[in-house]
């Protein structure tokens, strides 16, 4: 079964005043615009540069568009650094109601913070987006007119993909043999047993409706690494529409490379013997 329990700690968020709230629900309506979750493990010194380039856009569009309404949403992995404190700097300069920091207990993995951050949720739309900022945020308006041309309804299931595909060809002059042969490899295994029509899957930038993350995330079991393909299986499963959109990525120091063991365990083994609905 999928887990989906919470510590009870993990229920609430603290608001500017140092006050507990709970946490809404994603199955609740919504109740603004765009939500943003960021699963953060040991991002202190990354995460605000992130961070202060998403609040800056989220701003000045809300100058723009008085009526746009949105949220940060940072989940903090069980971080052993200040990730958490630094988040909550955040909070008290925006407010609770624009920036929220879930501090989960103990390390779930990304896919595991990312669907906890998403499970509490109050936006129509749900990005998810790395800490490290290796994508521009600004590239979620090329995100959300692709949603947008998928024309979602009548069940308002659509998704929205960042790629990375168009810098393939740049990424493997610069990898090295065996690297590139395990990306080819890992790509070869995607598309052969679970995901077709998407080249890249792993791009930490996915813009979801609320239906369709509340329909993939409530059946996610994977909750480390390669997450990304369990959802888009779920997804094509049933046959929620996915757009891939190029975005600019950049390769951010303290990226680690995973070994092929990692890939085997995490993808190769759920994916074949397991079944997410």
């Amino acid at each position: 079964m999928v887990n989906v329990t919470r510590h009870e700690k993990e229920k609430f968020f603290l608001k500017a005043t140092g006050e507990k709230e709970l946490f809404p629900s994603l199955h609740d309506p919504h109740t603004r615009d765009l939500s943003v979750v960021v699963p953060a493990y040991n991002e202190e010194l990354r995460m605000p540069v992130m961070l202060d380039e998403a609040m800056d856009y989220l701003e000045n569009r809300q100058k723009q568009n008085p009526s746009f309404t949105y949220e940060v949403i940072v989940v903090d992995d069980g971080s052993k650094d200040k990730t958490t404190e630094v988040a909550l700097r955040y909070t008290r300069k925006h407010g609770a109601e624009k920036v929220r920091v879930l501090t989960l207990v103990k390390n779930r993995g990304k896919g595991g913070a990312v669907r906890m951050g998403v499970l509490s949720c109050r936006g129509k739309l749900i990005l998810m987006a790395d800490a490290d900022g290796a994508t521009k945020f600004a590239d979620i308006n090329k995100v959300e007119a692709a949603l947008n041309n998928l024309n979602p309804k009548p069940e308002n299931m659509a998704i929205s993909c960042g790629s990375r595909a168009h810098l393939e060809k740049e990424s493997v002059a610069q990898r090295s043999l065996f690297r590139t042969f395990l990306m080819l490899g890992f790509h070869f295994l995607v598309w052969f047993f679970c995901v077709k029509g998407i080249r890249d899957t792993q791009c930490g930038f996915k813009l979801f409706t609320r239906e369709a993350a509340l329909r993939t995330f409530s059946s996610l079991h994977v909750e480390r690494w390669a997450f990304d393909v369990e959802l888009l299986y779920i997804a094509q499963c049933f046959k929620i529409p996915i757009a891939e959109v190029a975005v600019n990525w950049t390769e951010i120091e303290g990226r680690y490379f995973r070994e092929f063991v990692d890939v085997f365990l995490s993808f190769f083994v759920p994916y074949c013997f397991l079944s997410p609905i």
